[in-house]
């Protein structure tokens, strides 16, 4: 094809496209080409903001690295991430809710007995956290996969720590076979997303802040049941209306309840206050075949 111009270019990417075999990528592609040719006729890109725009993708891919994921934070700070885990994650009422992955979830936790101290070692207040794991017909669900991670009381992960040689603040533990799950961490406090790079600098532009309400990561798959990635955030907390990635559901909000001092639930006492949460997960069932079909 030749002298292709505003017009007909693109018609042109569009059949080039075709010759994929892959029907979903040619769908994907399709609609990709078409909604990014009209964004650039609707808004009248000039070639200078387009090289600015190249060299922003640049360097989200270039600031990425094991323990950031600049993509993520750009997926998450525009709604797509929201968006995307929106439209997949349609459940039952009833079924906790699904909010956004983050970018600091490792693969290689470490595994934890019921009731030990993720934060162990780690300076903060106690919190004791607890509660059941369901399906959507009130069944229990035994040895329920749990992953769980969090910020420290500053606000920082244990991977943008680059003095920690040991994670801190993250584990798997197993629910048992009652379905019930407990263990002990640290409160943690709201926090700013990585802003020092190009998402950052977004932000800034747009005049928006980066911080992110208090909040707990969950992760929790068992057989036959959908995986559930979520966050409980603190009730009264800063920033719920105005999170920074779009992540905050009304039904993840929960009572973070203080005590001033007294027996925790480990049986211990405690000098200082201490904080306990207690939140039920109730998980959907995956389809059968059948129903899927």
């Amino acid at each position: 094809m030749k002298n292709l111009d505003e017009r007909t270019i693109t018609q042109a990417v569009i059949e080039r496209n075709s010759l994929s075999s892959n029907e979903r990528l040619k769908d994907v592609m399709l609609s990709l080409v078409q909604h990014l040719h009209a964004f650039a006729r609707e808004v009248q890109l000039t070639e200078e903001e387009w090289e600015i725009g190249i060299n922003f993708l640049t360097e989200v891919g270039q600031i990425c690295s094991p323990t950031r994921q600049e993509f993520i934070l750009l997926s998450d700070t525009l709604g797509l991430s929201t968006l995307v885990i929106a439209q997949n994650h349609k459940k039952p009422m009833g079924c906790t809710e699904a909010t956004v992955f983050g970018p600091f979830h490792v693969q290689d936790a470490p595994h934890l007995e019921l009731g030990d101290n993720m934060s162990e070692g780690v300076k903060g207040i106690p919190w004791f956290v607890s509660g059941v794991i369901k399906g959507i017909d009130g069944e229990m669900i035994p040895n329920a996969v749990i992953d769980v991670w969090q910020a420290d009381d500053e606000g920082f992960y244990d991977v943008q720590k680059t003095d920690l040689e040991i994670y801190q603040s993250r584990a798997i533990f197993h629910a048992d076979q009652n379905g019930k799950y407990y263990f002990q961490t640290i409160v943690p406090e709201a926090y700013p997303i990585p802003h020092d790079g190009p998402v950052g600098k977004m932000l800034e532009a747009l005049n928006r802040h980066p911080w992110r309400p208090a909040h707990l990561h969950f992760m929790i798959c068992a057989p036959d049941y959908e995986r559930l990635v979520t966050h409980i955030f603190k009730a009264e907390g800063t920033y719920l209306d105005s999170d920074a990635v779009f992540g905050v559901r009304s039904s993840l909000i929960a009572e973070w309840i203080k005590h001033e001092n007294g027996v925790a639930p480990n049986g211990e006492y405690q000098n200082n206050p201490f904080y306990t949460l207690a939140f039920d997960f109730i998980l959907n069932k995956k389809l059968t075949q059948d129903e899927g079909a």
